[in-house]
């Protein structure tokens, strides 16, 4: 496990080269004892893996180098060492699920990294512990602060509540945490000068589509909370490009899934709520998981999503970054593969991929799931170049196993 600090941070000493550790791996970060998630939660900033409380207005005071700064990156596809400009990025939600898998490609790619996060959703083991802030992104003076000392050139912001179920039961809480969380960062933003922001946006934003796959000129008709609390944040965007001159690329992202290949990262939310982990506890526990209705207008009845590989939607996210530093204009982008699987496919992946039967039960439809979403997502691959690595189902399912067995194992 890897320790965090609270702000304000301390020290500098222990501060490995981000490089260094990524071409070393996991055992050149520090350890730290703690085995538990921060406890800490706020209503305006407590997103997924996002900032809790501040422990104080000041920020570690680091020796930021002036100018460009050329570094060697590793790109663990390739045979070769690559020379790019290292780049100071801020990232929100650094900690959780897609946002831990950004920061390790970002750190392997040679860049700076600053992790925000609360711990109420991301975990301290998740990212090394001198790049990790617990703060809270409602805490407008503590963020300004730190971005003028880490002197960030742009933002990845992956904070937010993600779970379609609960902004059904709790919508106040989306929009207090997902809305008012992401102002209170644009603000600092504006007021610091940081220019760029790649956002966290989802598929949510187009509810029940007229069709599929899903173009980004689909109408925008969110059917929850969540979908909608995306849809106000783009809005804002929208005004501070024009307003303040802050460019936005927006990752309108269908079903993450999947893990790091080597295991070192995967999905551990609480409560769970997406489907390859909740499948794959089954098998592990024998206790039957839920499919949500089985009588949609589809070829067997349950959902079609489209899902995507991790390490695929963080590798979209870099290259949305680059997009915008090489001085491109705000636009959205779907990140999907085209293709589209019902739970009952998933399901008989996850048996092939384990070997076992899958205990399920089938129980009502869940209120804001539309039947279908399937991206259409030829402008981000024709645009950004974006090409998916692991498109086969059944590659996705057995990462993901690869992380549940390791983390179902008797620990030592």
């Amino acid at each position: 496990m890897w320790s965090g600090h609270s702000c304000p941070p301390s020290r500098l000493s222990s501060r490995l080269d981000p490089l260094e550790s990524a071409l070393r791996g996991p055992e050149a970060w520090p350890e730290a004892r703690s085995t538990g998630r921060g406890q800490s939660r706020a209503g305006a900033g407590a997103g997924a893996g996002q900032g809790g409380k501040s422990g104080g207005k000041s920020a570690r005071h680091l020796p930021v180098p002036d100018g460009p700064q050329l570094c060697l990156a590793w790109n663990r596809h390739a045979t070769t060492i690559e020379v790019v400009q290292s780049k100071r990025i801020l990232v929100t939600g650094g900690a959780g699920y897609i946002g831990s898998h950004t920061v390790r490609l970002l750190l392997e790619q040679g860049h700076e990294v600053t992790v925000v996060d609360n711990l109420s959703k991301g975990y301290r083991h998740n990212v090394p512990a001198n790049i990790l802030y617990k703060l809270n992104i409602g805490d407008t003076q503590a963020l300004k602060e730190l971005m003028r000392q880490v002197r960030c050139q742009a933002v990845i912001h992956f904070a937010a509540f993600i779970s379609v179920g609960e902004s059904m039961r709790e919508p106040e809480r989306y929009f207090a945490n997902n809305v008012a969380g992401s102002l209170s960062l644009l603000t600092a933003m504006v007021e610091t000068g940081v220019k760029h922001m790649v956002f966290s946006s989802t598929a949510a934003v187009y509810g029940d589509p007229p069709s599929s796959p899903i173009p980004e000129t689909s109408p925008i008709q969110p059917v929850n909370p969540y979908g909608e609390s995306k849809v106000m944040v783009e809005t804002m965007l929208r005004w501070f490009d024009r307003i303040h001159g802050l460019t936005a690329v927006c990752l309108r992202y269908f079903n993450a899934c999947g893990a790091d290949p080597a295991g070192r990262l995967g999905e551990e939310h609480e409560p769970e709520t997406h489907l390859i982990p909740l499948l794959l506890r089954a098998v592990i526990t024998g206790r039957p998981v839920t499919v949500f209705g089985n009588d949609y207008d589809t070829p067997d009845g349950t959902c079609i999503r489209d899902y995507i590989h991790v390490n695929d939607l963080a590798q979209a996210h870099i290259l949305a970054l680059d997009y915008l530093l090489g001085g491109g204009v705000s636009d959205q982008f779907n990140v999907g593969t085209g293709a589209g699987h019902t739970v009952m496919a998933v399901i008989r992946a996850v048996e092939e991929v384990t070997g076992k039967k899958v205990p399920y039960v089938i129980g009502p439809r869940r209120e804001g799931d539309p039947p279908g979403l399937v991206a259409a997502s030829g402008k981000l691959r024709e645009k950004l170049g974006w090409e998916p690595r692991y498109t086969d189902l059944g590659t996705i399912v057995e990462h993901a196993w690869n992380f549940a067995r390791k983390q179902a194992a008797p620990k030592t």
